[in-house]
């Protein structure tokens, strides 16, 4: 089956210690999709306005962040990783999966990296408060957010399969990426036309 030339692109988010790095790894890994991780891309580019001693984290710099990845966006194909969304824009993403884990299993992910007692309080009051979730929402339309449980290896599992086959469904309907302006739910005859000439 030959790839469509653009392929939709997917946020994954949520609270630090969720699981959103190795996720976006193997769904890359399993559907041929570029994975950018958001915090590493801002220490290497320096898409930063210094360093937080309090809370051990860069501060980025939203503005620099989205200027460097607009033309890679409009390639298609992307997984974009980080534990923020409200500043994208939302006409980057088709899918935004927000990943979640019991306090119980996220404390010790986040004392296993060895950070200090404010950002793990900070980041688990987060995920207590449903931060991230309520960003998704009020950034992104309703029908293309998912949150999915990340507690097990094999939750992880069931995520990537889970991404994979919305990947496959999306790509076999024909539907154009929100970069490309047209919205997945839009059912115009005109507009599928033009997307089988770009297929």
């Amino acid at each position: 089956m030959t790839s469509p030339t653009y392929r939709p692109n997917i946020l994954v988010t949520g609270t630090p210690g969720t699981g959103k790095t190795t996720t976006s790894e193997l769904i890359a890994l399993a559907v041929g999709f570029q994975h950018i991780e958001v915090g590493k891309l801002v220490k290497e580019k320096q898409l930063h306005n210094g360093f937080d001693e309090e809370f051990q984290s860069w501060l980025l710099d939203e503005d620099k962040v989205v200027d460097e990845l607009e033309p890679i966006m409009q390639e298609g194909g992307k997984i974009i990783d980080h534990h923020g969304c409200d500043f994208f824009p939302e006409r980057w993403f088709d899918l935004v999966v927000v990943l979640r884990t019991d306090n119980s299993v996220l404390y010790p992910r986040l004392k296993k990296r060895n950070y200090n007692t404010n950002k793990i309080t900070e980041n688990i009051e987060c995920e207590i408060m449903e931060v991230v979730v309520e960003e998704a929402r009020a950034s992104y339309k309703e029908e293309i957010v998912k949150e999915l449980q990340s507690n097990s290896l094999n939750d992880m599992e069931d995520n990537v399969d889970w991404v994979e086959s919305w990947i496959n469904e999306f790509e076999a309907s024909g539907r154009q990426p929100n970069i490309l302006g047209v919205r997945p739910n839009e059912d115009d005859e005109s507009d599928d036309s033009d997307g089988m000439d770009e297929a």
